[in-house]
């Protein structure tokens, strides 16, 4: 075997720009870099660790580097790779905490570190039930999502109601007291289970470093240089668990970007970052703003968006592209069209559609965005929060394939995938919007990586191929089928595309309607802003001037944007039609905002209700808000209809092998039923029903209203 080439210190600063060399060069004393988008923190921090093993200031195999994504940590470990550097533990927070549980915990406790939950849901449900309360599957989902938040902000039960009005915290309609309970008995039915959950792995990880001299001396020897990605998300529990790691020690770096915190509402709090150098004494602190990524037109509508809201101002190190799009779009069926044309359009001059992707709030406005790509024929992929090798169906399909493979590892893995997948439901045409169509979505992208793969060995056998899924699943390495990629603003962070189009910027979604306090809204502007940083050339941003004949205006995010979005001086796509060939000042004028609005929009107030209008008391839900009064305080006639329509809703539910809340929320069929409609205009003037549910089932609730009332 031959010797392994070191890396060579010259070669590796030689990849660098002048910032990305100081960070290499700058090892052995606490680092904070603060990365704007696009600038290449990765190539950074790769080549400070490959600098320092390849000058001998840095051990590779005395080095700890998490992040936040098993992505983000197969990345770092290949760029390693070819820079030549192996040895380095590159893990998530989670990974890398269980790691280090699973090994002490039985030294610490004479026991074995209690399993992890497969699913947590299945918990919360009997933590509702336990107190009598709804086991509704969408204040299941919100309720773990509040306990999660608890343990990274370190929130006790007993705080739970005092800091959850501080920080307007809802869980659906119940009182904070009410959560406080449900915190209580969610822990009872994890010790009924014997096991812990996700956020429990950082917690014990924590508990054996602080409570165990020993186990932390034996960690502190084993890592002694440590790197941090995406800085600006840790959480109270995590950087606990970086202090108790690092102990005083100087030789860490840490790299984020205030711009992009977006879970705040998980707990991420980007103060660790901005503070990084006042906590270190004899920090360096780096700023990489050259931007390698995007057009100057992009970059230039992303430092108008964040100039004098703590951003970075960006430099575009790429030629001028086109200039970013506005569309005032009219309705949003009329929104859904123009952008399936633009993306044709644009597929039509040369980019593939695998290089394209469309970006909005919340997942019920891809509705309408799915008919008008099917009714063109262009492919698309639905991209959630959850990542793919999480999803229910694929791991399902995994279990059939790795049995299989078992069974008979020798046979061809085409046509064992097709038919094991066949078994599962899986057929060659797609539904066509839906959850049946992302459960589609996930087994047409495990049969298309199979026949990619014997295309490339004809001999491949299932037993190769379930061992290459195994590999992608633990580096979470996900295949990519090429189509339109259709996902929400939260989970485009981390990723980029040719082609970006960004739908629904409109006040009440950007910023979301739920968000009133000036740190929530503020969040909300640093997530358009990583919205519009994931486009590499083609930008465009759209809104509806109405829905369901309410006037609706744009986002006062948008103020400034349209100039500094025009780059070279060219003419931005209108407002409307008739500002096709406008000034930018034209189409800021249309929108009704001027450049003096670009320093400081201030957000208006919420349209939604406060109180109650049936009996005047506070509201506590969205849910309640968007209908404006308690669910309580409905009429007679509106609880007996929706008792109707929710019979309606669990069949069809269970016909399509999806949750109720995915048919209709409790909210949307209570709005229905106080609506009462005979018609489609009556249907689509009712304001708590979601667009997606008004197109796919529009027809069917105004028949059963219809058979509701001839009863």
């Amino acid at each position: 075997m031959g010797a392994v080439t070191a890396p060579d210190p010259a070669a590796i600063l030689g990849l660098l720009d002048e910032e990305q060399r100081r960070v290499a060069e700058t090892v052995g004393r606490p680092l904070s870099v603060v990365a704007g988008a696009g600038t290449g923190k990765t190539r950074a921090i790769t080549g400070r660790i490959a600098y320092g093993a390849a000058t001998g200031a840095l051990d590779p195999t005395a080095t700890l580097a998490v992040t936040f994504t098993t992505r983000a940590a197969a990345t770092l470990r290949h760029r390693l790779s070819d820079l030549s550097v192996t040895g380095v533990q590159a893990r998530t927070f989670h990974s890398a905490a269980l790691r280090q549980a699973r090994y002490f915990w039985p030294r610490a406790y004479g026991c074995a570190l209690p399993t992890v939950a497969d699913s947590t849901f299945p918990l919360a449900m009997a933590a509702l039930s336990r107190l009598g309360l709804s086991s509704d599957t969408v204040v299941a989902r919100e309720l773990l999502a509040e306990i999660s938040w608890t343990k990274q902000a370190s929130v006790l039960p007993e705080d739970y109601p005092a800091t959850a009005r501080r920080a307007n915290r809802h869980v659906a309609d119940l009182a904070p007291s009410a959560v406080a309970d449900l915190l209580v008995a969610y822990e009872r039915e994890k010790q009924a289970a014997q096991v812990i959950d996700f956020d429990d792995v950082l917690l014990c990880a924590v508990a054996l470093l602080a409570e165990h001299p020993q186990v932390a001396a034996e960690v502190r020897r084993t890592y002694r240089h440590f790197v941090v990605d995406e800085y600006q998300d840790v959480t109270a529990v995590q950087q606990r668990l970086v202090d108790l790691w690092v102990a005083g020690r100087h030789d860490i770096c840490v790299v984020g970007d205030p711009a992009q915190t977006i879970h705040g509402y998980a707990g991420a709090r980007s103060s660790f970052l901005l503070q990084f150098a006042d906590r270190q004494p004899g920090a360096e602190v780096v700023t990489l703003t050259r931007d390698y990524r995007s057009t100057p037109q992009v970059v230039g509508c992303a430092n108008a968006l964040m100039r004098s809201h703590g951003g970075l101002t960006l430099t575009a190190q790429r030629p001028a592209g086109p200039p970013v799009a506005f569309v005032d779009s009219g309705t949003p069926h009329q929104e859904a069209s123009a952008v399936a044309t633009w993306l044709a359009d644009r597929y039509e001059a040369g980019r593939a559609w695998g290089e394209m992707a469309v970006l909005y709030r919340v997942h019920a406005q891809a509705g309408l965005l799915e008919l008008a790509l099917a009714e063109r024929g262009i492919p698309y992929r639905l991209a959630g929060s959850e990542r793919f090798f999480e999803r229910a169906e694929v791991a399902q399909a995994l279990r059939v394939l790795g049995a299989a493979a078992q069974e008979d590892p020798g046979a061809a893995a085409v046509g064992v995938t097709q038919e094991k997948l066949r078994s599962l439901g899986w057929k060659e045409t797609p539904p066509t919007a839906g959850r049946a169509r992302e459960i589609w979505e996930s087994f047409q992208t495990i049969a298309d990586l199979i026949a990619g793969l014997a295309e490339a060995d004809p001999r491949l056998t299932i037993g190769a191929a379930s061992g290459e899924l195994a590999r992608r699943a633990r580096e979470d390495d996900v295949p990519l089928r090429d189509g339109v990629t259709l996902t929400t603003l939260h989970a485009a962070k981390g990723l980029e595309w040719e082609v970006v189009a960004i739908i629904g910027a409109n006040d009440g979604l950007i910023p979301f309607v739920r968000a009133t306090t000036k740190d929530q809204i503020a969040e909300e502007r640093r997530l358009l802003y990583v919205g519009l940083t994931r486009a590499r050339t083609d930008l465009r941003i759209s809104w509806a001037r109405t829905d369901r004949g309410t006037p609706r205006d744009p986002s006062p995010f948008l103020a400034g944007l349209a100039q500094a979005g025009a780059g070279t001086g060219e003419a931005t796509e209108g407002v409307a039609a008739s500002a096709a060939t406008s000034s930018s000042a034209d189409v800021l004028a249309s929108l009704g905002l001027n450049r003096s609005g670009a320093a400081e929009a201030v957000r208006r107030p919420t349209a939604l209700a406060t109180h109650c209008s049936r009996c005047g008391e506070p509201l506590s839900s969205a849910a309640e808000r968007n209908l404006g009064h308690h669910r309580d305080c409905a009429s007679e006639a509106a609880t007996a209809l929706a008792t109707h329509l929710e019979r309606w809703r669990a069949d069809e539910a269970r016909r399509q092998g999806v949750p109720a809340f995915c048919i209709v929320t409790d909210a949307g069929l209570l709005a229905v039923a106080e609506a009462s409609p005979r018609d489609m205009a009556a249907l689509e003037a009712i304001d708590g029903l979601s667009s997606r549910a008004r197109s796919r089932y529009g027809s069917q609730l105004i028949a059963l209203v219809d058979e509701f009332a001839q009863a």
